[in-house]
Protein backbone atom coordinates (compact mmCIF):
# COMPACT_ATOMS: atom_id res chain seq x y z
CA UNK A 1 0.00 0.00 0.00
CA UNK A 2 1.50 3.67 -1.01
CA UNK A 3 2.22 5.50 1.91
CA UNK A 4 0.82 9.03 2.14
CA UNK A 5 4.29 10.41 1.17
CA UNK A 6 4.77 8.77 -1.94
CA UNK A 7 1.31 9.80 -3.23
CA UNK A 8 2.03 13.20 -2.34
CA UNK A 9 5.26 12.46 -4.37
CA UNK A 10 3.23 11.33 -7.24
CA UNK A 11 1.35 13.75 -7.32
CA UNK A 12 3.36 16.92 -7.04
CA UNK A 13 5.69 14.69 -10.33
CA UNK A 14 2.67 14.79 -12.33
CA UNK A 15 1.87 18.51 -11.55
CA UNK A 16 5.82 19.31 -12.46
CA UNK A 17 5.45 17.32 -15.75
CA UNK A 18 2.26 17.89 -17.48
CA UNK A 19 2.27 21.40 -18.05
CA UNK A 20 1.42 23.86 -21.12
CA UNK A 21 3.85 24.51 -23.61
CA UNK A 22 3.99 26.19 -27.31
CA UNK A 23 6.03 24.91 -29.96
CA UNK A 24 8.85 22.19 -29.79
CA UNK A 25 9.91 22.74 -26.27
CA UNK A 26 14.34 23.56 -27.58
CA UNK A 27 12.96 26.89 -29.51
CA UNK A 28 10.59 27.54 -26.46
CA UNK A 29 14.04 26.93 -23.68
CA UNK A 30 15.50 29.09 -26.03
CA UNK A 31 13.14 32.23 -26.34
CA UNK A 32 12.41 31.62 -22.27
CA UNK A 33 16.34 32.28 -21.86
CA UNK A 34 15.70 35.27 -24.53
CA UNK A 35 13.02 36.84 -22.39
CA UNK A 36 15.08 36.15 -18.97
CA UNK A 37 17.81 37.96 -20.56
CA UNK A 38 16.43 41.46 -21.60
CA UNK A 39 14.88 41.20 -18.04
CA UNK A 40 18.14 41.15 -16.74
CA UNK A 41 19.86 43.48 -19.07
CA UNK A 42 17.08 46.32 -18.22
CA UNK A 43 17.60 48.17 -21.69
CA UNK A 44 17.05 47.48 -25.51
CA UNK A 45 19.79 44.58 -26.28
CA UNK A 46 21.78 45.21 -29.53
CA UNK A 47 23.46 41.41 -30.23
CA UNK A 48 22.94 38.02 -28.99
CA UNK A 49 25.40 35.13 -28.19
CA UNK A 50 23.97 31.89 -28.09
CA UNK A 51 26.34 28.91 -27.01
CA UNK A 52 23.86 25.36 -26.96
CA UNK A 53 24.72 22.12 -26.85
CA UNK A 54 24.49 20.00 -29.44
CA UNK A 55 21.16 19.07 -28.64
CA UNK A 56 19.80 21.89 -28.61
CA UNK A 57 20.93 22.82 -31.97
CA UNK A 58 19.68 19.27 -33.70
CA UNK A 59 16.31 19.84 -31.75
CA UNK A 60 16.01 23.27 -33.13
CA UNK A 61 17.61 23.12 -36.43
CA UNK A 62 14.51 21.93 -38.30
CA UNK A 63 11.54 23.12 -36.28
CA UNK A 64 8.67 25.78 -36.84
CA UNK A 65 8.91 28.27 -34.03
CA UNK A 66 4.79 28.96 -32.67
CA UNK A 67 3.27 32.56 -32.85
CA UNK A 68 6.55 33.31 -35.24
CA UNK A 69 5.10 33.85 -38.83
CA UNK A 70 6.70 30.43 -39.97
CA UNK A 71 10.31 31.27 -38.96
CA UNK A 72 12.68 28.38 -37.79
CA UNK A 73 16.08 28.15 -36.02
CA UNK A 74 18.18 29.32 -33.02
CA UNK A 75 18.90 32.74 -33.74
CA UNK A 76 14.80 33.16 -34.59
CA UNK A 77 14.28 31.62 -31.48
CA UNK A 78 16.80 33.97 -29.01
CA UNK A 79 15.34 36.89 -31.20
CA UNK A 80 11.55 36.02 -30.21
CA UNK A 81 12.56 35.56 -26.82
CA UNK A 82 14.63 38.68 -26.36
CA UNK A 83 12.22 41.27 -28.60
CA UNK A 84 8.42 39.99 -27.64
CA UNK A 85 9.46 37.08 -24.66
CA UNK A 86 7.53 37.22 -21.34
CA UNK A 87 9.80 35.05 -19.30
CA UNK A 88 7.13 35.29 -16.38
CA UNK A 89 5.01 32.80 -18.90
CA UNK A 90 7.09 29.67 -18.70
CA UNK A 91 6.84 27.43 -21.63
CA UNK A 92 4.45 29.81 -22.94
CA UNK A 93 6.42 32.64 -23.11
CA UNK A 94 5.86 33.43 -26.94
CA UNK A 95 2.36 33.46 -26.37
CA UNK A 96 1.53 36.92 -26.86
CA UNK A 97 3.97 38.02 -29.39
CA UNK A 98 2.54 40.72 -32.21
CA UNK A 99 2.43 41.06 -35.90
CA UNK A 100 5.05 44.45 -35.23
CA UNK A 101 6.86 42.52 -33.08
CA UNK A 102 7.42 39.75 -35.50
CA UNK A 103 8.10 42.54 -37.95
CA UNK A 104 10.94 43.19 -35.64
CA UNK A 105 12.37 40.19 -35.28
CA UNK A 106 12.46 39.41 -39.17
CA UNK A 107 14.66 43.16 -39.45
CA UNK A 108 16.68 42.46 -36.18
CA UNK A 109 17.96 38.75 -37.62
CA UNK A 110 18.69 40.42 -41.13
CA UNK A 111 21.56 42.43 -39.03
CA UNK A 112 22.86 39.15 -37.21
CA UNK A 113 21.58 39.98 -34.10
CA UNK A 114 21.86 36.92 -32.66
CA UNK A 115 25.08 34.50 -33.26
CA UNK A 116 25.24 31.04 -32.67
CA UNK A 117 27.98 28.55 -30.90
CA UNK A 118 28.65 25.07 -30.15
CA UNK A 119 28.69 25.28 -26.42
CA UNK A 120 31.41 21.71 -25.47
CA UNK A 121 28.81 19.73 -22.28
CA UNK A 122 28.17 17.16 -21.00
CA UNK A 123 24.52 17.98 -20.45
CA UNK A 124 22.90 17.17 -23.42
CA UNK A 125 20.27 20.61 -22.43
CA UNK A 126 22.42 22.94 -21.67
CA UNK A 127 22.34 27.24 -23.07
CA UNK A 128 24.18 29.88 -22.06
CA UNK A 129 22.77 33.08 -23.55
CA UNK A 130 24.59 36.36 -23.75
CA UNK A 131 23.11 39.51 -24.57
CA UNK A 132 24.87 43.00 -24.74
CA UNK A 133 22.87 46.38 -24.86
CA UNK A 134 24.73 50.08 -25.36
CA UNK A 135 25.88 50.12 -21.63
CA UNK A 136 25.39 46.64 -20.13
CA UNK A 137 25.64 42.89 -20.43
CA UNK A 138 23.87 40.45 -19.50
CA UNK A 139 23.94 36.04 -18.69
CA UNK A 140 21.22 33.21 -18.89
CA UNK A 141 22.61 30.13 -18.82
CA UNK A 142 19.95 26.85 -18.94
CA UNK A 143 20.92 23.39 -17.80
CA UNK A 144 19.14 20.20 -17.61
CA UNK A 145 15.19 21.03 -17.88
CA UNK A 146 13.78 23.57 -20.13
CA UNK A 147 13.54 26.12 -17.66
CA UNK A 148 16.15 25.67 -15.06
CA UNK A 149 18.10 28.59 -14.99
CA UNK A 150 21.38 28.09 -12.95
CA UNK A 151 22.75 31.32 -13.56
CA UNK A 152 22.11 35.12 -14.28
CA UNK A 153 24.56 37.17 -14.42
CA UNK A 154 24.84 41.26 -15.21
CA UNK A 155 28.18 43.02 -16.03
CA UNK A 156 29.75 39.99 -14.85
CA UNK A 157 28.49 40.10 -11.61
CA UNK A 158 26.22 36.80 -10.30
CA UNK A 159 22.79 37.50 -9.25
CA UNK A 160 21.40 33.92 -9.14
CA UNK A 161 23.52 30.83 -9.18
CA UNK A 162 22.82 27.04 -8.41
CA UNK A 163 24.03 23.70 -9.55
CA UNK A 164 23.50 22.38 -12.86
CA UNK A 165 21.73 19.09 -11.93
CA UNK A 166 18.30 20.06 -11.99
CA UNK A 167 16.96 18.21 -8.19
CA UNK A 168 13.57 18.10 -9.97
CA UNK A 169 14.49 15.98 -13.29
CA UNK A 170 14.87 12.62 -10.85
CA UNK A 171 11.77 11.09 -10.25
CA UNK A 172 12.78 9.00 -7.29
CA UNK A 173 12.91 5.85 -6.13
CA UNK A 174 9.13 5.23 -5.64
CA UNK A 175 8.84 5.69 -8.85
CA UNK A 176 8.21 2.03 -11.04
CA UNK A 177 5.50 -0.04 -12.20
CA UNK A 178 3.63 -1.41 -9.34
CA UNK A 179 3.55 1.80 -7.66
CA UNK A 180 2.11 4.12 -10.54
CA UNK A 181 -0.67 1.06 -11.09
CA UNK A 182 -1.27 1.50 -7.59
CA UNK A 183 -1.60 5.21 -7.58
CA UNK A 184 -4.09 5.80 -10.59
CA UNK A 185 -6.03 2.87 -9.29
CA UNK A 186 -6.61 4.99 -5.90
CA UNK A 187 -5.76 8.57 -6.52
CA UNK A 188 -9.02 10.84 -5.44
CA UNK A 189 -10.28 11.60 -9.10
CA UNK A 190 -10.09 15.33 -7.34
CA UNK A 191 -6.81 15.73 -7.45
CA UNK A 192 -6.21 15.13 -10.45
CA UNK A 193 -9.04 15.95 -12.71
CA UNK A 194 -8.72 19.43 -13.40
CA UNK A 195 -4.80 18.45 -14.73
CA UNK A 196 -6.13 15.54 -17.00
CA UNK A 197 -9.35 17.86 -18.19
CA UNK A 198 -6.89 20.00 -19.41
CA UNK A 199 -4.69 17.21 -20.76
CA UNK A 200 -7.05 15.96 -22.56
CA UNK A 201 -8.55 19.73 -23.78
CA UNK A 202 -5.10 20.58 -25.01
CA UNK A 203 -4.15 17.98 -27.03
CA UNK A 204 -7.22 16.83 -28.75
CA UNK A 205 -7.45 20.39 -30.02
CA UNK A 206 -4.44 20.24 -31.52
CA UNK A 207 -4.83 16.88 -32.67
CA UNK A 208 -8.40 18.25 -34.74
CA UNK A 209 -6.29 21.24 -36.09
CA UNK A 210 -3.20 19.20 -37.66
CA UNK A 211 -6.18 16.23 -39.10
CA UNK A 212 -7.04 18.89 -41.23
CA UNK A 213 -3.72 18.39 -42.89
CA UNK A 214 -2.27 21.97 -43.50
CA UNK A 215 0.95 21.22 -41.74
CA UNK A 216 4.08 19.66 -43.07
CA UNK A 217 2.69 15.71 -45.61
CA UNK A 218 -0.53 16.53 -43.57
CA UNK A 219 0.06 12.91 -42.33
CA UNK A 220 -2.48 12.04 -39.78
CA UNK A 221 -5.65 12.99 -42.69
CA UNK A 222 -3.43 10.50 -44.91
CA UNK A 223 -3.28 7.72 -41.99
CA UNK A 224 -7.26 8.10 -41.78
CA UNK A 225 -7.92 8.33 -45.43
CA UNK A 226 -5.60 5.52 -47.01
CA UNK A 227 -6.07 2.72 -44.32
CA UNK A 228 -8.87 0.81 -43.22
CA UNK A 229 -11.26 2.52 -40.08
CA UNK A 230 -10.14 1.11 -36.66
CA UNK A 231 -9.52 2.11 -33.31
CA UNK A 232 -5.35 1.80 -34.75
CA UNK A 233 -5.92 3.65 -37.51
CA UNK A 234 -7.92 6.71 -35.38
CA UNK A 235 -5.17 6.52 -32.72
CA UNK A 236 -2.10 6.48 -34.69
CA UNK A 237 -3.90 9.23 -37.00
CA UNK A 238 -5.00 11.68 -34.69
CA UNK A 239 -1.65 11.44 -32.61
CA UNK A 240 0.85 12.08 -35.57
CA UNK A 241 -1.83 14.97 -36.58
CA UNK A 242 -1.25 16.38 -33.21
CA UNK A 243 2.79 16.29 -33.71
CA UNK A 244 2.63 17.30 -36.89
CA UNK A 245 0.63 20.46 -36.27
CA UNK A 246 2.86 21.39 -33.00
CA UNK A 247 6.09 20.70 -34.79
CA UNK A 248 4.42 22.90 -38.31
CA UNK A 249 4.51 26.09 -36.04
CA UNK A 250 0.36 25.85 -34.81
CA UNK A 251 0.30 28.29 -31.98
CA UNK A 252 -2.27 25.78 -29.99
CA UNK A 253 -0.55 25.06 -26.56
CA UNK A 254 0.08 20.97 -25.59
CA UNK A 255 0.83 19.34 -21.87
CA UNK A 256 4.08 18.04 -22.19
CA UNK A 257 5.57 15.11 -20.69
CA UNK A 258 9.28 14.71 -19.38
CA UNK A 259 10.05 18.36 -21.22
CA UNK A 260 8.60 16.85 -24.63
CA UNK A 261 5.35 17.74 -26.58
CA UNK A 262 5.70 14.74 -28.60
CA UNK A 263 6.07 12.45 -25.49
CA UNK A 264 2.57 14.45 -24.35
CA UNK A 265 0.86 13.74 -27.11
CA UNK A 266 2.11 10.25 -27.48
CA UNK A 267 1.26 9.27 -24.09
CA UNK A 268 -2.18 10.83 -24.25
CA UNK A 269 -4.00 10.67 -27.54
CA UNK A 270 -3.65 7.08 -28.45
CA UNK A 271 -5.18 6.20 -24.42
CA UNK A 272 -7.69 9.07 -25.01
CA UNK A 273 -8.83 7.67 -28.70
CA UNK A 274 -8.84 4.40 -26.95
CA UNK A 275 -11.07 4.58 -24.03
CA UNK A 276 -13.16 6.77 -26.54
CA UNK A 277 -13.63 3.71 -28.73
CA UNK A 278 -13.88 1.20 -26.22
CA UNK A 279 -17.00 3.04 -24.34
CA UNK A 280 -14.82 3.60 -20.92
CA UNK A 281 -16.33 5.34 -18.07
CA UNK A 282 -14.55 8.79 -17.43
CA UNK A 283 -13.40 8.05 -14.43
CA UNK A 284 -11.57 4.84 -15.95
CA UNK A 285 -10.07 7.27 -18.89
CA UNK A 286 -8.68 9.82 -16.31
CA UNK A 287 -7.13 6.97 -14.78
CA UNK A 288 -5.52 5.29 -17.62
CA UNK A 289 -4.55 8.77 -18.41
CA UNK A 290 -3.02 9.16 -15.03
CA UNK A 291 -1.00 5.85 -15.51
CA UNK A 292 0.49 6.54 -18.84
CA UNK A 293 1.69 9.71 -17.27
CA UNK A 294 3.75 8.19 -14.52
CA UNK A 295 4.98 5.16 -16.98
CA UNK A 296 6.19 8.03 -19.40
CA UNK A 297 7.93 9.89 -16.69
CA UNK A 298 8.97 6.18 -15.15
CA UNK A 299 10.73 5.60 -18.68
CA UNK A 300 12.11 8.90 -19.36
CA UNK A 301 13.88 8.99 -15.62
CA UNK A 302 17.12 6.45 -16.80
CA UNK A 303 17.23 8.04 -20.44
CA UNK A 304 16.99 11.46 -19.51
CA UNK A 305 15.65 15.02 -21.38
CA UNK A 306 17.49 14.42 -24.69
CA UNK A 307 19.24 12.72 -25.79
CA UNK A 308 19.90 10.29 -29.68
CA UNK A 309 17.11 7.85 -28.36
CA UNK A 310 13.31 8.92 -29.82
CA UNK A 311 11.74 9.93 -26.40
CA UNK A 312 7.93 8.54 -28.49
CA UNK A 313 9.27 5.10 -27.95
CA UNK A 314 8.72 5.72 -24.51
CA UNK A 315 5.63 7.67 -24.23
CA UNK A 316 3.51 5.30 -27.08
CA UNK A 317 4.96 2.12 -24.32
CA UNK A 318 3.05 3.62 -21.71
CA UNK A 319 0.21 4.27 -24.16
CA UNK A 320 0.12 0.99 -24.93
CA UNK A 321 0.28 -0.38 -20.98
CA UNK A 322 -2.45 2.33 -20.26
CA UNK A 323 -4.71 0.29 -23.21
CA UNK A 324 -4.51 -3.06 -21.54
CA UNK A 325 -4.63 -1.09 -18.18
CA UNK A 326 -8.17 0.36 -19.32
CA UNK A 327 -8.99 -2.97 -20.42
CA UNK A 328 -8.70 -4.40 -16.70
CA UNK A 329 -5.55 -5.87 -17.82
CA UNK A 330 -3.47 -7.47 -14.41
CA UNK A 331 -0.05 -5.97 -13.30
CA UNK A 332 1.35 -9.43 -15.39
CA UNK A 333 -0.60 -8.29 -18.48
CA UNK A 334 0.59 -4.66 -18.30
CA UNK A 335 4.33 -6.00 -18.13
CA UNK A 336 4.10 -8.26 -21.23
CA UNK A 337 2.63 -5.46 -22.98
CA UNK A 338 5.77 -3.65 -22.11
CA UNK A 339 7.80 -6.52 -22.97
CA UNK A 340 6.63 -6.97 -26.06
CA UNK A 341 7.00 -3.08 -26.90
CA UNK A 342 10.53 -2.89 -25.87
CA UNK A 343 11.36 -5.94 -27.69
CA UNK A 344 10.04 -4.30 -31.23
CA UNK A 345 11.05 -0.17 -31.22
CA UNK A 346 14.42 1.00 -29.03
CA UNK A 347 16.25 1.05 -32.07
CA UNK A 348 14.30 4.44 -33.55
CA UNK A 349 17.03 7.37 -33.61
CA UNK A 350 16.00 10.96 -32.84
CA UNK A 351 17.56 13.36 -35.39
CA UNK A 352 15.92 16.58 -33.77
CA UNK A 353 12.66 18.27 -33.64
CA UNK A 354 10.43 18.12 -37.47
CA UNK A 355 7.41 17.39 -38.77
CA UNK A 356 8.89 13.90 -39.65
CA UNK A 357 8.52 12.94 -35.93
CA UNK A 358 4.97 12.39 -36.49
CA UNK A 359 5.78 9.29 -38.30
CA UNK A 360 7.68 8.57 -36.04
CA UNK A 361 5.19 8.93 -33.43
CA UNK A 362 2.57 6.45 -35.58
CA UNK A 363 4.80 3.90 -35.93
CA UNK A 364 5.22 3.66 -31.97
CA UNK A 365 1.84 3.81 -31.43
CA UNK A 366 1.61 1.01 -34.22
CA UNK A 367 4.19 -0.94 -31.99
CA UNK A 368 2.33 -0.44 -29.12
CA UNK A 369 -0.90 -1.20 -30.18
CA UNK A 370 0.11 -4.68 -31.51
CA UNK A 371 2.30 -5.25 -28.00
CA UNK A 372 -1.00 -4.54 -26.50
CA UNK A 373 -3.18 -7.04 -28.73
CA UNK A 374 -0.35 -9.63 -27.81
CA UNK A 375 -0.25 -9.24 -24.27
CA UNK A 376 -4.46 -9.67 -24.31
CA UNK A 377 -3.71 -13.07 -25.95
CA UNK A 378 -1.44 -13.73 -23.29
CA UNK A 379 1.84 -13.65 -25.24
CA UNK A 380 4.76 -12.29 -24.53
CA UNK A 381 8.45 -11.98 -25.47
CA UNK A 382 10.43 -13.67 -22.62
CA UNK A 383 13.53 -12.63 -20.46
CA UNK A 384 16.62 -12.83 -21.92
CA UNK A 385 15.19 -12.37 -25.43
CA UNK A 386 17.51 -9.36 -26.63
CA UNK A 387 17.84 -6.99 -24.20
CA UNK A 388 14.94 -7.96 -22.02
CA UNK A 389 15.48 -8.77 -18.72
CA UNK A 390 13.87 -11.07 -16.23
CA UNK A 391 12.62 -7.74 -14.11
CA UNK A 392 10.50 -5.03 -15.78
CA UNK A 393 12.19 -2.20 -14.14
CA UNK A 394 15.79 -3.80 -14.78
CA UNK A 395 14.58 -3.84 -18.54
CA UNK A 396 13.55 -0.62 -18.35
CA UNK A 397 16.46 0.79 -16.74
CA UNK A 398 18.74 -1.00 -19.65
CA UNK A 399 16.67 0.64 -22.64
CA UNK A 400 17.15 3.89 -20.39
CA UNK A 401 21.23 2.77 -20.22
CA UNK A 402 21.35 2.52 -24.37
CA UNK A 403 19.63 5.54 -24.89
CA UNK A 404 21.65 7.47 -22.33
CA UNK A 405 24.77 6.01 -22.75
CA UNK A 406 25.18 4.06 -25.48
CA UNK A 407 24.18 6.18 -27.86
CA UNK A 408 26.27 9.09 -26.98
CA UNK A 409 28.44 8.36 -29.89
CA UNK A 410 25.61 8.16 -32.31
CA UNK A 411 24.25 11.28 -31.00
CA UNK A 412 27.18 13.36 -31.87
CA UNK A 413 27.00 11.24 -35.53
CA UNK A 414 23.57 12.48 -36.06
CA UNK A 415 24.92 16.07 -35.30
CA UNK A 416 27.60 15.65 -37.22
CA UNK A 417 25.86 14.37 -40.51
CA UNK A 418 23.05 17.03 -39.52
CA UNK A 419 25.46 19.98 -39.85
CA UNK A 420 27.00 18.87 -43.57
CA UNK A 421 23.59 19.62 -44.98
Amino acid sequence: MLSEKIKEQMLQLLERELVPAMGCTEPIALAFAGAKAREVLGEKPVEAVAYCSGNMIKNVRCVTIPNSGCMVGIEAAVTLGVEAGDADAGMEVLAKVTQEQRKEVQELLKKNFCRVELLESSYPLHIRLVVRGESHEAEVEICSSHTNIVLLKRDGQALFQKEKDDPEEASGDFLNLKNSKEFADTVPLSLVQDMIERQIRYNMEIAKEGLKGEYGLGIGKIIKEAYPDSIGTKMKAWAAAASEARMGGCDLPVIINSGSGNQGIASSVPVIVYGEEKGVTKEKLYRGLVFSALLTIWQKSFIGRLSAFCGAVSAACASGAAMTYLDGGSLEEIKMTIYNTLADTPGIICDGAKVSCAAKIASSIDAAYMAHNLAARGKSYQPNTGILKEDVQETVSCVGYIGREGMRQTDLEILRLMLEA
